[in-house]
């Protein structure tokens, strides 16, 4: 009986390695188990049946994989690497491709997307791969990294970047703006006006105001309005861009058109003086004195309520003290200017700072406005 069950039990063994309803077939010895095809059921209809990936795909993924790593590894021909149908994608791109879309593939920004439409304008189209090793800059492993991000390019997420015209007027080459060493902020009140110099470094280099005795006095005299705004300019450091605040004063509100006439007249005179003279129209040139909008400054420091503008003392105050207290702050202020200010914004105080703080908040967000819009 005994011997009667372990032949039944041995044979329903073999039985279940042999039938459809196990995933491998009974191995050999020292070999890897053969795959039979799976399906799954379709739970839409529960007729269907979905055959399910076998192993051989997984198989081929590591294969290729294993392939490239060894392209890369040892000096084999690069055509050897890769399938007709890779190749051909390839040499496609590589040969009709512009600047700009090579400079999107790994590796081939900057100089070595030139190097590619050099040659190729001058030898004519590549026929291989290995061909593509004589571009300058262009090395063996160097050339495998490129052709696997040509075939298999990496998504990358569209990310939401704020236009340089919603902020600055008028529209300059981003270029020149990143190349720029220090700025000077300027804004102008009612009787002062005020300037921040703060480099590409974050660091507040000088900070003042000058009270302009002459401002909305009498008939507004041009002469008058021209000596306050001359000594203005006298007082101004060098500096690659004088951004001046461009108001948002409606000309529909009759209530307050003085004061942006006022304001208007400051914006001319500043333009003026602070602008190279006899500069060519069409000349590689770019403009010294730019408008930056009041309203993108508030919106960026979260000062907006409805279309006004609050007070951005609170948002200095907050900037002064992450430059004492925190390692990397948004601003640096030099020892002098925190001891000079410390006690110039304070809730309630009458000192008239509103112009201080909002020509330094006006830099900081150009420059961090400016990183937004090139990211």
């Amino acid at each position: 009986m005994w011997v009667a069950r372990r032949f039944l039990s041995s044979v329903a063994q073999r039985s279940h390695y042999a039938g459809w309803s196990g995933l491998f077939c009974r191995p050999r010895h020292a070999a890897l188990p053969e795959l039979e095809l799976r399906y799954l059921q379709c739970t839409c209809c529960w007729r269907s049946r979905v055959p399910v990936a076998g192993f051989e795909t997984l198989d081929s993924t590591l294969s290729s994989t294993f392939s490239e790593a060894s392209c890369e590894e040892d000096n084999r021909p690069l055509d050897a690497c890769y399938t007709s149908e890779q190749k051909h994608t390839i040499l496609h791109l590589l040969n009709n491709a512009s600047p700009a879309e090579l400079a999107g593939v790994k590796l081939l920004r900057g100089r070595k997307s030139l190097n590619i439409v050099e040659y190729r304008t001058k030898n004519g189209p590549f026929q291989t791969l290995e061909s593509v090793v004589n571009v300058p800059l262009l090395k063996h492993k160097s050339a495998v990294t490129v052709f696997n991000s040509i075939l298999n390019p990496v998504k990358k997420e569209k990310k939401v970047r704020i236009q340089l015209a919603k902020f600055i007027r008028p529209e300059v080459d981003r270029s020149w703006l990143e190349d720029a060493n220090a700025v000077v902020s300027i804004v102008c009140g009612t009787n002062k006006i005020a300037w921040a110099h703060v480099d590409r470094g974050m660091t507040v280099l000088d900070w003042q105001q000058l009270v302009c005795p002459n401002f909305l006095r009498g008939t507004y005299m041009a002469s008058s309005y021209l000596n306050d705004v001359s000594a203005f300019v006298t007082l101004l450091p060098p500096a690659d861009f004088y951004i001046i605040e461009k108001s948002s004063i409606s000309v529909q509100n009759t209530a307050l058109f003085p004061i942006m006439a006022h304001m208007r007249t400051v914006e001319a005179m500043l333009f003026a003086l602070l602008e190279p003279r006899n500069t060519p129209p069409d000349s590689n040139i770019p403009p010294r004195v730019l408008n930056m909008m009041r309203t993108a400054v508030g919106r960026h420091f979260g000062l907006m309520v409805g279309e006004s503008r609050t007070s951005g003392a609170q948002a200095v105050r907050q900037l002064m003290t992450e430059s004492v207290t925190q390692k990397l702050p948004r601003i640096n202020f030099p020892p002098e200017l925190l001891m000079k200010y410390r006690n110039a914004f304070q809730m309630g105080s009458r000192r008239g700072g509103e112009e201080l703080c909002d020509a330094l908040l006006q830099a900081v967000a150009f420059y961090e406005l400016l990183s937004q819009s090139s990211s």
